[in-house]
């Protein structure tokens, strides 16, 4: 049953009530939302809380699986970076399984200054009990992606209102240097049409995350 939720302390209740499967490493905790909605920082607030409640928890983000720019041209996708197609899906999906199952595991990160995925930038050590993954598509109702839904101990879906999310992908582009005008056509024309594309086909989640991160 889905549950609406607004303070981060209950959310650390229900991570850390989660048992741990036979089989398992660890717990995956999906944080998924579309662009702008704050899934970022959520991730981050929920794993400084609940290391402080003495559950060691790390973050790994989704976007360390940006296909390289030089493939989405190859593949005329460059103009729709952040797209569900413009990611390596399958590999993200065998590094969530090894995630679940392996003590440690190294995993590549996204680096924003300058636009590309760097490999093996990361790692989650043996003594991780709670992984919390954030990204756009973790509840996405495509193939490969959907089969991301059985892997999750518990699913949270960042809920923002769409015009509220303008606003913020607005603001982030104007702060990257982009021009009123830029920074509006590139929010509408490819993160506004993901977002949409995330609403979409939305997959069920277990929590409905109703609070503030931003």
């Amino acid at each position: 049953m889905t549950r609406d939720m607004t303070y981060l302390a209950d959310l650390v209740t229900a991570v850390q009530a989660l048992p741990v499967a036979d089989g398992r490493a660890r717990r995956l905790v999906a944080l998924a939302g579309a662009p702008g909605s704050g899934k970022s920082t959520l991730a981050e607030l929920l794993v400084r809380a609940l290391c402080a409640n003495g559950t060691p928890a790390s973050v790994v983000p989704m976007d360390g699986f940006h296909l390289d720019n030089g493939l989405l041209s190859e593949m005329d996708l460059l103009a729709r970076k952040g797209a569900p197609e413009s990611f390596d899906a399958a590999g993200f999906q065998r590094l969530m399984a090894a995630m679940a199952t392996e003590e440690e595991v190294v995993y590549p990160l996204f680096d924003r200054a300058q636009d590309i995925a760097i490999a093996g930038a990361a790692r989650v050590d043996a003594g991780v009990e709670v992984t919390v993954v954030e990204g756009n598509y973790l509840l996405f109702d495509a193939p490969v992606w959907r089969d991301l839904a059985a892997i999750w101990d518990l699913s949270v879906r960042v809920d923002v209102p769409r015009e509220v999310l303008r606003e913020r992908l607005v603001a982030r582009w104007q702060a990257h240097g982009l021009s009123d005008a830029e920074a509006e056509a590139r929010a509408e024309r490819n993160d506004m049409a993901n977002a949409d594309r995330i609403a979409e086909a939305a997959l069920p989640a277990d929590v409905i995350w109703k609070g503030e991160t931003e």
